[in-house]
């Protein structure tokens, strides 16, 4: 049997969650026929067949998760070839009950569970890693047990994370594990903008303006190897909020687009990302990540950054305040600024030098 596996479909993917077959065993397929969808953290991507032949056997159903490298289709005897990549195991997603196993013994935060415990806590699905011990010497006791079952039962039924919303929390652990983050804000005086201002595409062609000026905040930062690198193109990372989690397109070379440029690429982002059609490669590649939560709520924020990038800038919620004006107080339209930065890579001489040329840049009546 020839055998053709899930390939990388994104930069760091692990595995993809199957959402449709397109082909069934014994169909006869040719070479670029999409044979399976699959969703990945930042999108549906259908997989197309590497070539032509007779469909032996697929691998998985609709919700099984396929590691990168396990096989999704083996194709009969003599048709077709190898794709030279490592053939792994499929995780089928076997639900592991809650009653999993508890900290070893030894271990820091360790407790002692008797046997009749340990199958009480199995047979009401309770993980014993939650439970609060309030027996004698830390010991767990029937009550916490039954306690703890009776919140779980309150609580519903738990929800396994997937796709976008499952890479989001391993990316934000990641993240604060890795990442020396720090913050620097502003605000800024958008009271002469003429009503109707493109608020995304305007924020856009300052983190440009602001990226000429003080480059070493679009960047990449190698922290296995020690190496920086400065990215003479600006591709910016817009962070959209679906229904399905946050997903998170490129804007490529903003600094080489107008405005109207810009807001027709946001718009077929924007689209594009609702319905989870983002080619792959548009996922791929930010230099610096642009995330406008004050369309929702909120003025300024401690956001994450995603390596190897070193740079997320936020923009808050726009709202009248008092502000000086032409050397008098006046009550102008206000425009939050939130910047964080990896201190590892990016000195706060530089960050504020960036935040201070973006803050410009918005001030600018057009």
């Amino acid at each position: 049997m020839r055998k053709f596996t899930l390939p990388d479909l994104g930069e760091g993917l692990e595995e993809a969650e199957i959402v449709a077959w397109h082909v069934n065993e014994g169909d006869h397929v040719v070479t670029d026929q999409p044979l399976v969808s699959v969703e990945t953290d930042k999108a549906v991507v259908e997989v197309p067949s590497p070539w032509s032949g007779r469909i032996a056997r697929v691998f998985g159903a609709k919700g099984d998760l396929v590691k990168v490298g396990a096989t999704l289709v083996e194709f009969a005897e003599g048709e077709g070839e190898e794709t030279g990549t490592v053939v792994g195991e499929l995780d089928r997603a076997e639900a592991r009950p809650r009653g999993a196993e508890p900290r070893e013994p030894g271990r820091a935060g360790a407790v002692q569970v008797l046997p009749a415990i340990r199958a009480l806590a199995r047979r009401l699905e309770v993980d014993l890693n939650l439970v609060q011990a309030t027996g004698p010497a830390g010991t767990i006791t029937r009550a916490d047990i039954e306690r703890a079952a009776k919140s779980l039962a309150e609580a519903g039924p738990a929800e396994r994370l997937r796709g976008m919303r499952r890479a989001m929390a391993q990316r934000m652990a990641a993240s604060h594990a890795e990442v020396a983050a720090a913050n620097v804000t502003e605000e800024a005086d958008i009271g002469d903008w003429p009503r109707g201002t493109d608020v995304s595409a305007r924020l856009i062609r300052a983190i440009a303006a602001a990226a000429k000026i003080e480059p070493s905040l679009n960047a990449w930062y190698n922290s296995q190897a020690g190496e920086r690198r400065l990215v003479p193109r600006i591709d910016v990372g817009i962070a959209v909020d679906t229904g399905g989690g946050l997903i998170v397109p490129v804007m490529r070379n903003v600094g080489k687009r107008d405005l109207r440029d810009l807001r027709a690429g946001l718009d077929r982002m924007r689209a594009d990302a609702e319905a989870r059609s983002i080619p792959p490669e548009e996922l791929r590649g930010a230099t610096i990540t642009l995330s406008n939560f004050g369309m929702f709520g909120g003025r300024f924020a401690n956001l994450v950054i995603v390596p190897p990038q070193v740079a997320i800038i936020g923009a808050g919620r726009i709202e009248p305040r008092v502000m000086v004006h032409e050397a008098k107080p006046a009550v102008r339209r206000a425009l939050p600024l939130s910047l964080t930065f990896d201190h590892r890579v990016v000195t706060g001489g530089e960050a504020a030098r960036f935040l201070m040329a973006l803050k410009t840049d918005l001030e600018r009546a057009s």
